[in-house]
């Protein structure tokens, strides 16, 4: 095999595929100033390539989709701790049989919930069936964080219905791995937070969020914020569970404050039923099914 040393005299994809070997051989890779920029990790991980870290991270998923014809996404949000409906279940009979009382709170809970993961995989069912009747460029795709929870659920929804479903997973301290429903060639995997919601709107045509915690209400909020202020073009912000959005979310004491306008709570939709979000998303576009 060819030394790392001499990986300036031949072709970039040669310089790769000689990193690698280098990489299987189990040999630490060293600092060296001749490798090629592109192939050497120790640079490109360095503070200072960052900006071109950011660039990689937006172009890579970009023309990914671009190459498979996933122009249009819904996204959809929510809480990465939702079971469903059989889990759930089945973690309550356990926790009865137990009869550990902090377990049966937890058991309780899950089971109560898991009304939402089974809505999101009844609502991304409802968009793929209508998208698989559409001609390519009409299609639409459903966009989740790639973990578990709601995420799941929606990725689950769509792949039952036969069709391909994105996933833009973050790299977190405790690994969190893509949900099994995410279709391979479209799991994509961030560092940076910023470029992964950039990666949530680029798509978007709608966004429907479900009970989560401050990841969901962190992604919300930004989407609610770039439709508010006109840096993007207005998309249907649908909220599923009308009790708990509405009673985590007391928006009328800004109106009452002043700090937004009475036409700002139209940004918002609040829904309960998988087939009332998928209408208020027909309705705002005029889709009709074949």
């Amino acid at each position: 095999m060819r030394t790392v040393n001499d990986i300036t005299e031949y072709p970039m994809h040669d310089a790769w595929a000689d990193l690698q070997a280098h990489a299987g051989n189990g040999s630490p890779l060293q600092a060296d100033a001749g490798r090629l920029a592109f192939a050497d990790p120790e640079f490109m991980l360095r503070r200072e390539m960052r900006g071109v870290r950011f660039q990689l991270e937006l172009s890579k998923p970009d023309l990914v989709q671009e190459g498979l014809g996933v122009d249009h996404t819904i996204v959809v949000f929510g809480s990465a701790r939702f079971k469903d409906q059989a889990s759930a279940d089945h973690m309550l009979h356990q926790a009865q049989a137990s009869g550990d009382a902090q377990a049966l709170e937890v058991a309780q809970r899950l089971q109560r919930n898991a009304r939402y993961y089974e809505g999101a995989r009844a609502f991304a069912h409802l968009v793929a069936q209508h998208s698989l009747a559409q001609p390519p460029q009409h299609r639409l795709f459903i966009c989740t964080g790639g973990g578990p929870g709601i995420m799941e659920a929606a990725n689950r929804g769509a792949s039952e219905a036969g069709a391909p479903t994105v996933g833009l997973n973050i790299a977190l301290p405790h690994e969190q791995q893509p949900n099994p429903y995410v279709s391979p060639e479209l799991s994509f995997k961030f560092h940076y937070f910023a470029l992964r919601k950039m990666h949530f709107m680029m798509r978007a045509k709608a966004l429907v969020a479900f009970p989560g915690g401050f990841g969901t209400l962190d992604e919300l909020f930004e989407i609610i914020t770039l439709v508010q202020c006109k840096k993007v073009t207005p998309v249907p912000i649908v909220l599923f569970g009308s009790a708990y959005w509405k009673g985590l979310l007391n928006l009328d004491v800004l109106l009452d404050e002043g700090t937004i306008s009475p036409e700002d709570l139209a940004l918002i939709t609040y829904v309960d039923t998988p087939q009332d979000a998928w209408a208020a998303i027909r309705q705002f576009y005029a889709l009709h099914d074949s």
